[in-house]
């Protein structure tokens, strides 16, 4: 897993879906912490899992943190 690689959660939209972003490239909308979990799995970061989500430093939240999916 890179640390460089920036990964950046955006506030919650109206549906409480989030953006998010690896490195420059949007992945998805997530609903919530597993949507992000595989989003990164699929941007080629493995052994990615809820808590790492919640707590690395390569993941920058917007609007709230990791328990925030409503406006």
């Amino acid at each position: 897993m890179t640390s460089a690689q920036l990964i950046v959660i955006y506030p919650p939209g109206e549906d409480g879906g989030r953006r998010v972003r690896v490195h420059d490239r949007f992945v998805g909308m997530a609903y919530g912490l597993l949507d992000i979990v595989e989003f990164l799995r699929l941007a080629g970061l493995e052994d990615v899992e809820e808590e790492w989500v919640r707590q690395s430093g390569v993941v920058e939240w917007r609007g709230g943190g990791p328990d925030m999916w409503e406006q």
